[in-house]
C-alpha cells in the first residue's frame, strides 16, 4: 500500500564541532577516534570542580561574517549560521531559481544565548544600578533568533521556528521538519541545532547537579560511555545543520541525496526531572514509536548512535532499553557513543549525531566509542559497542537516540536511499 506521505531525503550537511570545523573534518575526527576534550579556555575555570570541556578550536566568527554582524549575535547563533551556511551551500539550496516561500528553517537549542545573558548581567551588576543594556540584548538572547537569522540570510520564507526539549531539541527539530515536508507544507527545511554554554554558569550549574565528569587529571579520556568508572558527561559546544528535502523536489533539481529519512518518534518518561525511568520505559517507547513511524522492524537497523552521555544511570538504562526493543537482534547491531569524542552538545547533540548516523549509512563505517578501559558488569559484554576503532560494515539504516532533562525522548532513522 502506498504511503500518503511524501518521501524525505537528506541533501546537505554542515557541522562545527570540537573535533572538526566542517562536516568532512568532523567525520574524519569521528572515524579516527579523536577526543575534543581539553582544559577550558573560554574563562578561568581554576576554582571549578570541572576545569575542562569540548570547545571548538580555532573558530573566529569574523572569518565568516562582518564584525558588525558578529557583534549582534550570541555565540550559539554564530555557530548556527556557520553550520547552516555549509549545509545550504552543500545542498545548493541557495539557488535563486528555487521557490523561497517553500523553504523553511527549524532550528534547535537547549539553552540559547547564555553568554549574552552573563555578559549583560555582569556589566549591570558592576555598575551603580543604572540600567545600561545593549539594545541587542534580547534579540541576542532569545532561542528562536538563530532560525530567524538563517531565514533572513537566504530569504527562506517557509515554516520558521525553534524547538526546545533540552538535549533532545535538535532531534525534535529534525522530526518537525520531516513532518512538515511529509505533509507537503514545505519543499525543503534547514534544520539542526547549536549550543554554546561552556561558561561559568554552564559548568557551575552542571557541577552543582553532579552531572559532569571531574576527571581533571585526564580530560581527553573523561567522556567514557559504558566504562565502569564513568563519572559524568563532558560539556561540549557546536552546531550541526541538515537539509531535509522532499524527494521529488530534490530529484528535479539534481540534488545529491545522502540518505532517506525513514521516520522519527518522540516520547516522555513522565518520571523524574533528570534521572531516566528505572525500567527505561520512555526510551523503549521512543524507539518503538520511531520504528513504527518508519514502517521498519528491529532487524532492519544496523547501527544505533546512542545518547550515551557517560553518566552512571543513563548509559545502563539506554542499553537495557535497546535490548528490550531489539531482542536477539541487539547482538547483530553496532552501537556507539560519539559523545566520547565530541562531548555533550546539549540541544545541538541531535544535530551532529544525526550527521554521524547519516555518514555511517553513506560510507558503511561505524564511528567508535573511545576511552573505554574497564567493562561495566551491568552491561552485556556480548553487545558490540564499537570500542576504540571505527568498524566497516554494511549500514542499511541507522537510528539516532537523544534524551533530555525533563524526560524528553526523540529518535530518528536514516536509511540508504533507493528509488
Amino acid at each position: 500500500m502506498n504511503s500518503p506521505f511524501k518521501r524525505v531525503v537528506v541533501t546537505g550537511i554542515g557541522a562545527l564541532t570540537p573535533i572538526g570545523n566542517t562536516a568532512p573534518a568532523y567525520w574524519d575526527g569521528l572515524i579516527n577516534g579523536v577526543s575534543g576534550a581539553d582544559f577550558i579556555t573560554h574563562f578561568d575555570a581554576t576554582k571549578f570542580k570541572t576545569r575542562f570541556a569540548c570547545e571548538i578550536k580555532g573558530f573566529n566568527p569574523e572569518d565568516f561574517m562582518e564584525r558588525k554582524e558578529a557583534r549582534k549575535l550570541d555565540r550559539f547563533a554564530q555557530l548556527a549560521i556557520v553550520a547552516a551556511d555549509e549545509a545550504v551551500k552543500n545542498a545548493k539550496l541557495d539557488d535563486p531559481s528555487l521557490n523561497k516561500d517553500r523553504i523553511g528553517v527549524i532550528w534547535a537549542s537547549g539553552i540559547g544565548g547564555m553568554i549574552t545573558f552573563i555578559e549583560e548581567m555582569t556589566a549591570f551588576n558592576a555598575g551603580d544600578g543604572t540600567p545600561r543594556f545593549n539594545p541587542f540584548f534580547i534579540p541576542k538572547l532569545i532561542l528562536d533568533i538563530a532560525a530567524g537569522h538563517i531565514s533572513m540570510r537566504y530569504s527562506f520564507r517557509g515554516p520558521n521556528f525553534a524547538t526546545v526539549s533540552a538535549c533532545a531539541s535538535a532531534t525534535n527539530g529534525l522530526i518537525d521538519a520531516l513532518t512538515y515536508i511529509r505533509l507537503g507544507k514545505a519543499d525543503a527545511i534547514v534544520t539542526g541545532g547549536s549550543e554554546a554554554v561552556v561558561t561559568q554558569s554552564g559548568i557551575g550549574g552542571f557541577n552543582a547537579m553532579k552531572a559532569l565528569s571531574e576527571r581533571n587529571d585526564d580530560p581527553k579520556t573523561a567522556s567514557r560511555p559504558f566504562d565502569v568508572d564513568r563519572d559524568g558527561f563532558v560539556l561540549g559546544e557546536g552546531a550541526g545543520a541538515i537539509i531535509l528535502e522532499e524527494l521529488e523536489h530534490a530529484k528535479q533539481r539534481g540534488a545529491t541525496i545522502y540518505a532517506e529519512v525513514a521516520g522519527g518518534g518522540m516520547s516522555a518518561d513522565a518520571y523524574h526531572l533528570t534521572a531516566p525511568h528505572p525500567e527505561g520505559l520512555g526510551v523503549i517507547n521512543v524507539m518503538h514509536n520511531t520504528l513504527n513511524d518508519a514502517g521498519m522492524k528491529p532487524e532492519d537497523i544496523d547501527y544505533i548512535n546512542v545518547h550515551g552521555t557517560s553518566t552512571p544511570l543513563g548509559d545502563v538504562a539506554e542499553v537495557k532499553a535497546i535490548q528490550h526493543v531489539f531482542g536477539e537482534h541487539a547482538y547483530n547491531l553496532n552501537i556507539s557513543a560519539t559523545k566520547s569524542m565530541t562531548g555533550h552538545l546539549l540541544g545541538a547533540a541531535g544535530g551532529i549525531e544525526a550527521i554521524a548516523a547519516i555518514m555511517s549509512v553513506v560510507h558503511d563505517i561505524i564511528p567508535p566509542t573511545i576511552n573505554h578501559q574497564t567493562a561495566d558488569p551491568a552491561l552485556d559484554p556480548k553487545l558490540n559497542f564499537t570500542f576504540h576503532k571505527a568498524q566497516q560494515r554494511k549500514v542499511r539504516a541507522a537510528l539516532s537516540n537523544t534524551f533530555g532533562f525533563g524526560g524528553h525522548n526523540a529518535s530518528i532513522i536514516f536509511k540508504k536511499y533507493e528509488e
